[in-house]
Protein backbone atom coordinates (compact mmCIF):
# COMPACT_ATOMS: atom_id res chain seq x y z
CA UNK A 1 0.00 0.00 0.00
CA UNK A 2 1.08 3.52 -0.90
CA UNK A 3 0.79 5.94 1.36
CA UNK A 4 -1.08 9.60 0.47
CA UNK A 5 1.07 12.57 2.41
CA UNK A 6 -0.05 15.91 1.93
CA UNK A 7 0.42 19.23 3.54
CA UNK A 8 -1.88 20.79 6.27
CA UNK A 9 -2.98 23.36 3.63
CA UNK A 10 -3.20 20.99 0.82
CA UNK A 11 -5.46 19.00 3.14
CA UNK A 12 -7.75 22.12 3.90
CA UNK A 13 -7.88 23.03 0.28
CA UNK A 14 -9.60 19.40 -0.75
CA UNK A 15 -11.78 19.21 2.22
CA UNK A 16 -15.27 20.96 3.65
CA UNK A 17 -14.05 22.10 7.25
CA UNK A 18 -15.89 19.81 9.25
CA UNK A 19 -14.11 16.85 6.97
CA UNK A 20 -10.73 18.23 7.90
CA UNK A 21 -11.76 18.93 11.63
CA UNK A 22 -12.53 14.88 12.11
CA UNK A 23 -10.01 13.51 9.40
CA UNK A 24 -6.89 15.56 10.52
CA UNK A 25 -7.40 16.98 13.57
CA UNK A 26 -9.11 13.96 15.42
CA UNK A 27 -12.42 16.27 15.75
CA UNK A 28 -15.33 13.96 16.76
CA UNK A 29 -18.69 15.02 14.85
CA UNK A 30 -21.88 15.48 17.43
CA UNK A 31 -23.78 12.25 17.67
CA UNK A 32 -27.30 12.25 15.47
CA UNK A 33 -25.78 15.07 13.31
CA UNK A 34 -23.55 13.34 10.09
CA UNK A 35 -25.13 12.26 6.95
CA UNK A 36 -24.44 8.58 7.75
CA UNK A 37 -25.61 7.62 11.00
CA UNK A 38 -29.36 6.78 9.80
CA UNK A 39 -28.19 5.76 6.14
CA UNK A 40 -29.76 2.37 4.68
CA UNK A 41 -28.38 2.63 0.82
CA UNK A 42 -26.67 -0.33 -0.05
CA UNK A 43 -22.71 0.44 -1.33
CA UNK A 44 -19.16 1.19 -0.03
CA UNK A 45 -17.91 3.59 2.36
CA UNK A 46 -14.92 5.29 1.84
CA UNK A 47 -12.43 7.21 3.40
CA UNK A 48 -13.05 11.06 2.61
CA UNK A 49 -9.85 11.93 2.30
CA UNK A 50 -8.37 9.35 -0.16
CA UNK A 51 -11.00 6.99 -1.30
CA UNK A 52 -9.84 3.80 0.23
CA UNK A 53 -12.83 1.25 0.94
CA UNK A 54 -13.17 1.03 4.50
CA UNK A 55 -17.03 -0.53 5.24
CA UNK A 56 -19.36 -2.21 3.26
CA UNK A 57 -23.00 -1.45 4.36
CA UNK A 58 -23.44 -5.23 4.67
CA UNK A 59 -21.46 -4.76 7.81
CA UNK A 60 -23.43 -1.53 8.85
CA UNK A 61 -26.16 -1.90 12.19
CA UNK A 62 -27.64 0.50 13.89
CA UNK A 63 -25.72 0.79 17.84
CA UNK A 64 -28.03 3.45 19.02
CA UNK A 65 -24.97 6.16 19.29
CA UNK A 66 -25.86 8.13 16.64
CA UNK A 67 -22.71 7.47 14.33
CA UNK A 68 -22.58 5.12 11.83
CA UNK A 69 -21.61 1.69 12.96
CA UNK A 70 -20.04 -1.63 11.25
CA UNK A 71 -19.42 -4.90 13.06
CA UNK A 72 -15.99 -5.08 10.13
CA UNK A 73 -13.84 -3.14 7.72
CA UNK A 74 -13.48 -4.41 4.56
CA UNK A 75 -9.92 -5.23 4.98
CA UNK A 76 -8.16 -5.08 7.94
CA UNK A 77 -5.41 -3.80 5.89
CA UNK A 78 -7.11 -0.38 5.13
CA UNK A 79 -7.63 0.26 9.11
CA UNK A 80 -5.63 0.81 11.36
CA UNK A 81 -5.38 1.04 15.38
CA UNK A 82 -4.21 3.27 17.69
CA UNK A 83 -4.66 3.60 21.53
CA UNK A 84 -6.15 7.11 22.14
CA UNK A 85 -5.21 8.24 25.66
CA UNK A 86 -7.34 11.20 25.01
CA UNK A 87 -10.10 12.68 27.41
CA UNK A 88 -8.88 10.96 30.66
CA UNK A 89 -10.30 7.30 28.76
CA UNK A 90 -8.24 4.56 26.70
CA UNK A 91 -9.86 3.88 23.41
CA UNK A 92 -8.67 2.72 20.20
CA UNK A 93 -9.01 4.93 17.73
CA UNK A 94 -9.19 4.19 14.51
CA UNK A 95 -7.46 5.62 10.79
CA UNK A 96 -6.97 5.02 7.59
CA UNK A 97 -3.81 3.36 6.61
CA UNK A 98 -3.45 4.99 3.93
CA UNK A 99 -3.63 8.64 4.35
CA UNK A 100 -3.65 8.20 7.92
CA UNK A 101 -7.21 10.70 8.63
CA UNK A 102 -8.69 9.64 11.82
CA UNK A 103 -11.89 7.56 11.33
CA UNK A 104 -13.61 7.32 14.79
CA UNK A 105 -12.83 4.18 17.81
CA UNK A 106 -14.23 0.98 17.50
CA UNK A 107 -15.12 -1.02 20.80
CA UNK A 108 -15.56 -4.41 21.98
CA UNK A 109 -19.65 -4.13 22.48
CA UNK A 110 -20.88 -5.01 18.85
CA UNK A 111 -23.09 -7.48 17.53
CA UNK A 112 -21.60 -11.26 16.07
CA UNK A 113 -19.83 -12.41 14.41
CA UNK A 114 -16.95 -9.95 15.26
CA UNK A 115 -18.35 -8.45 18.78
CA UNK A 116 -16.99 -5.59 17.33
CA UNK A 117 -18.55 -1.85 17.31
CA UNK A 118 -16.20 0.28 14.53
CA UNK A 119 -18.14 4.00 15.64
CA UNK A 120 -17.34 5.91 12.56
CA UNK A 121 -17.56 9.94 11.76
CA UNK A 122 -19.58 10.51 9.14
CA UNK A 123 -17.66 13.78 7.95
CA UNK A 124 -14.90 11.00 7.46
CA UNK A 125 -16.31 9.03 4.71
CA UNK A 126 -18.10 8.98 1.44
CA UNK A 127 -20.41 6.78 -0.12
CA UNK A 128 -20.74 4.54 -3.19
CA UNK A 129 -24.12 3.43 -4.14
CA UNK A 130 -24.25 -0.20 -5.33
CA UNK A 131 -25.22 0.00 -9.05
CA UNK A 132 -28.90 -2.09 -9.26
Amino acid sequence: MKKILKSEGEWRNELSPIEFQVTRQAYTERAFTGQFWNHHQSGIYTCVCCKTPLFSSDAKFDSGCGWPSYFTAIDSENVREIVDKSHGMTRTEIVCNICDAHLGHVFPDGPPPTGLRYCINSASLRFDPLPY
